[in-house]
């Protein structure tokens, strides 16, 4: 019944919009640029009062096909341009120039309220990147000038995983962030986050980018708590031709750094469109992106319990953990042990043994007792064995070590860690990104268009989520079919994940250290090492090399055959006994929206609806998949109503959205906005948002082993129970004792398992924009937000044995802890609330100078103190940048510069916590048009002073970027 209501649905909107035509008529001609007579590409040439029209080609050609009758007046657009209209009273070829214009708060927007609006008539904040700043940007891809809006965070993982954030709470990949790409949600379904630009656009293919800073929701749907991106395509009716880019350069150019040495950057692209009448047209790109990586190197001693740092290092903590140093998170003290305690259990089960053997005639630790004294030599320990049964020496030998050292009381209560690898040796330096994309269009007449679209990306990247993940050659692909009108569209798109050969670096590499000797065997040799060396008189931290030394024999060392051969073993072994994830997770989206302003006058009114189905398929590497996929299904709806009053002083917005998750109760997100017209490109916004999230993906079904020797889990019931499906054994937290643990690991008192509720915030905002003499535009903000059901995670703690718990990291609404003189725990829900400012300035010079500038401010209410909301934000954060559009006489030389300041602060992660210090950063290029071929020469560099720095704790240090470029018909 559903599918026969959309087919008649869609069946009555295309005969709603499809005409018949008698007779037409051709009406060509160019259009030049009236300052330096270059023929003007994808100019708007439309007939008055309809929605008839075309573009010009990249040669200022166009054919507009028409069976109206002459006479009638065409109107000319572009951005950057005066608009003109002409009267066309006979065939005859039209010549016209357009007079170029200033386009401070000229732009247009869609996503502020999902039509088309003047970018200064916003009723929310919104910033906007056009094609033009993307082909003169010193930034090497455009992705990243997403960094120099006001407002925006950007964590950089890896050289092409970055994640974009506004307003708090950032990370490496964000689930609180929304991105749209040509509409399609971009998120990876196993991960429920986007991968920055690793899949979607190539560069010559981005017309504008979007952003929603704060709570979007109401119209976008779940997850646009922290912001929504949108990132439009070029239309192939609109931009035609042939353009390529080629960009190449290089970094790790300090060498004195000794992070890596010097690496390629290489970028290719392409695009080819072609429209026919009009009626058809197609594109087709690819982009290949073929770099040195950044490398996460910081080797800080780091206890993942306690999320603690020191100034130790490997030869002088013996439980040393390295931020970047992946292996060592396996040690005694998470298995239940110390250095004594091991000894002792040694000691215990071979005195067992051997009474068990001789039928409890002979106790050998009595016997050594009685026989040996505390400082014996190693005649006096030989002689000794050597009169015992051929069968018990080997015991015994194993023995002596132990016996002697706890005897001797040397050795101490300390836990000692495996030895690890660094990041270069567990993950490859070199990333690549190839993305390949296109589409074909049929136009059934001015007002209706059928289009089918494809994206995929590959690659090598990294990001950083509970530990360091390397995507090799992961795999996602994007595939939509849509049908629109000026007033409605319906889409269907489905996401296709394949994780590829990805892999946890920290789980590969301990895996790894079990494979080539278990740590059954390393932990007693290191043991029996540590009391030998104490036994012959060295000091404390000489016995720690020297067992290390020696229980690290046969380790294979990185570079060597022996390494790569364990290492790609391990890593292509499938979780939980090796690294590899095998997630082919699948989104599926059927989603539209009707506007009802050609049928309704007086007000404005938008509805629109979608249906969301993930498909989870890890086959138990990540979820709980163990017996076949998981399917998840959200539905949704929304509404907004606009009405303009006061002579269009005033406009009023009201929106609302309703989503349903099968497995939370539904929810609505109202938003109510109002525009005051004060003067002439003078505004006041005023604005009530609300948004919220569903736990994500993982949130819900993860149940994953990680650095440390945690249990990364969900929070759905199924953590309760003691069995998974496909027979697996649960975490079994419903059966007690279970313990809550606070921030330090210390208990709390007992668990009792919570409700997992939808995190919503409820955001309030002020703003005005305004435009002074044409040249000056000034854009300032105050915001606050309230959190409730605040996700996070929080550790609980399940006996395993008398001396050991398994440690869950588990999903929950935020709350504080108390313990209770009964032994429970007081829960009390906490509203996290955030505030913040900003102010941007946009000012033309005279002659083609350009200078920007904004200061952003963010901040974390009073929270208490046990409790971490992971806001990951600095308080304060500058850019600003000078640009010229064309020296010299012939006005083709073209610069721009670029920076960023931001003050330090604390990073709160799952992967690790730590300070993140402030830093400045300058990018820079000088470029040489070609107006001719519409080319552009350029020689820039990020980072140029290369200093390096970072923007979130256990990332890699960024550090300058230096490339030339030659792009081809961009203009």
């Amino acid at each position: 019944m559903k599918r026969l209501t959309l087919y008649v649905t869609v069946a009555f909107l295309v005969c709603h919009s499809l005409f018949v035509s008698a007779q037409t008529s051709a009406i060509t001609g160019t259009v030049k640029n009236s300052s330096d007579m270059n023929f003007i590409s994808a100019v708007s040439v439309t007939i008055k009062g309809s929605t008839e029209g075309t573009f010009t080609d990249s040669k200022g050609f166009f054919k507009l096909t028409t069976s109206r009758a002459l006479p009638l007046t065409l109107v000319f657009s572009s951005i950057g341009f005066e608009t003109k209209e002409l009267e066309i009273s006979s065939a005859e070829p039209v010549k016209i120039t357009l007079t170029p214009s200033a386009t401070l708060g000229e732009e247009v927007v869609v996503a502020a309220t999902r039509t088309a609006t003047r970018v200064m008539e916003s009723p929310v904040s919104i910033e906007r990147v056009s094609n033009a700043s993307i082909r003169t940007t010193p930034a090497t891809s455009y992705y990243d000038m997403i960094g120099q809006l006001k407002g925006v965070d950007i964590t950089t993982s890896s050289l092409t995983f970055k994640t974009p954030s506004t307003r708090g709470f950032n990370f490496s990949g964000n689930t609180r962030f929304n991105q749209l790409v040509d509409g399609m949600d971009n998120q990876a379904p196993g991960l429920n986050f986007s991968l920055g630009n690793f899949v979607g656009l190539t560069e010559l293919d981005v017309d504008n980018m979007e952003l929603l800073p704060g709570a979007s929701s109401a119209l976008y749907g779940q997850g646009g708590i922290n912001g929504t991106l949108l990132i439009n395509s070029k239309d192939p009716f609109k931009y035609q031709g042939l353009s390529f880019q080629i960009k190449t350069g290089m970094n790790h150019t300090d060498a004195s750094e000794q992070r890596s040495s010097p690496g390629w950057y290489n970028d290719w692209s392409a695009r080819w469109a072609k429209a026919f009448n009009n009626k058809f047209a197609f594109k087709i790109g690819f982009e290949l992106i073929q770099a040195k990586d950044w490398i996460a190197n910081n080797t800080q001693d780091y206890d993942r319990l306690t999320k603690t740092l020191s100034d130790k290092t490997r030869q002088t903590d013996p439980n040393y953990d390295g931020v970047n140093v992946y292996g060592d998170e396996t040690n005694m003290r998470d298995n239940g042990y110390t250095m004594k305690s091991l000894a002792q259990l040694v000691q215990t089960t071979t005195q067992s043994g051997i009474l068990g053997a001789t039928g409890g005639t002979v106790d050998i630790v009595q016997m050594m007792n009685a026989l040996l004294p505390a400082n014996a030599t190693p005649d006096q320990i030989g002689a000794f064995i050597g009169s015992l049964p051929a069968q018990l020496q080997p015991s015994v030998t194993n023995l002596v070590p132990f016996y002697f050292g706890l005897r001797n009381n040397i050795i101490p209560e300390q836990s000692a860690s495996r030895t690890g690898y660094a990041e270069s040796d567990m993950v490859n330096p070199n990333t690549v990104n190839f993305k390949l994309s296109g589409s074909l269009h049929y136009k059934f007449n001015s007002r209706l268009e059928a289009l089918f679209a494809g994206y995929f990306g590959t690659g090598s990247t990294v990001y950083t989520g509970s530990d360091r993940y390397a995507l090799k050659d992961a795999k996602i692909g994007q595939y939509k079919l849509e049908l629109r009108s000026k007033s409605w569209f319906i889409r269907g798109y489905t996401t296709q994940e394949n994780a590829g050969e990805a892999y946890n670096a920290t789980i590969t590499a301990r895996r790894l250290n079990e494979a080539w000797k278990s740590s059954t065997d390393w932990f007693p040799q290191y043991v029996a090492a540590y009391s030998q060396a104490r036994l012959q008189g060295a000091d404390d931290q000489t016995a720690h090399n020297a067992a290390r030394a020696f229980a690290d024999q046969g380790r294979p060392l990185p570079g060597t055959s022996a390494f790569k051969s364990l290492f790609d073993q391990v890593r292509s072994t499938p979780i939980p006994n090796g690294g590899l994830f095998l997630d082919r997770s699948d989104l599926w989206v059927t989603e539209g929206q009707y506007n009802f302003k050609d049928i309704i006058p007086f007000v404005e009114l938008i509805v629109g609806g979608s249906w969301k189905q993930y498909v989870l398929n890890s086959k138990g590497t990540l979820f709980i998949d163990y017996d076949g996929p998981i399917k998840i299904n959200e539905y949704g709806a929304y509404a907004q109503l606009t009405k303009h009053l006061i002579n269009d002083r005033l406009t009023l917005s009201l929106s609302g959205r309703y989503d349903k998750n099968e497995n939370f109760k539904g929810r609505f997100t109202p938003r109510a906005t109002a525009l005051v017209k004060l003067a002439e490109d003078h505004n006041l916004r005023l604005s009530y948002q609300t948004a919220y999230r569903f736990p994500s993906t993982q949130q819900q079904y993860i149940n994953l082993e990680i650095g440390g020797g945690q249990f990364l889990v969900g929070g759905l019931p199924w953590i309760l129970g003691s069995q998974l499906p496909g027979g697996k054994s649960g975490p079994n937290l419903g059966t007690q004792p279970v313990y809550r643990l606070n921030n330090s690991a210390a208990v709390i008192g007992a668990y009792e398992p919570r409700e997992l509720k939808p995190e919503s915030v409820v955001s309030y905002e002020i703003g005005y924009k305004g435009l002074i003499a044409k040249k000056l535009l000034i854009d300032v903000y105050y915001y606050t937000g309230q959190y409730e059901n605040f996700l996070g995670r929080t550790l609980v703690a399940k006996p395993v044995s008398p001396t050991q718990n398994q440690i869950y990291s588990i999903v929950e609404n935020a709350a504080t802890m108390s313990s209770q003189t009964d032994g429970s725990v007081k829960v009390d829900p906490i509203k996290v609330k955030t505030s913040g400012y900003g102010l941007g300035l946009d000012y033309r010079l005279t002659g083609g100078f350009s200078v920007f500038a904004n200061y952003y401010h963010d901040e974390l209410g009073n929270v208490p103190s046990d409790f971490s909301a992971q806001f990951n934000t600095p308080k304060h954060r500058i850019n600003f940048g000078v640009s010229h559009s064309g020296f010299g006489k012939t006005k083709r030389v073209v610069a721009g510069i670029n920076g960023r300041w931001q003050s330090a602060f604390m990073w709160d992660a799952d992967f690790a916590t730590g300070t993140v210090p402030s830093f400045f950063t300058l990018d820079a290029m000088v470029g040489y048009k070609f107006p001719e071929i519409k080319s552009l020469f350029k020689l820039g560099a990020t980072n140029v002073l290369n200093k390096y720095y970072l923007n979130a704790f256990g990332n890699p240090q960024i550090g300058g970027l230096y490339y030339v470029s030659f792009a081809y018909n961009i203009f």
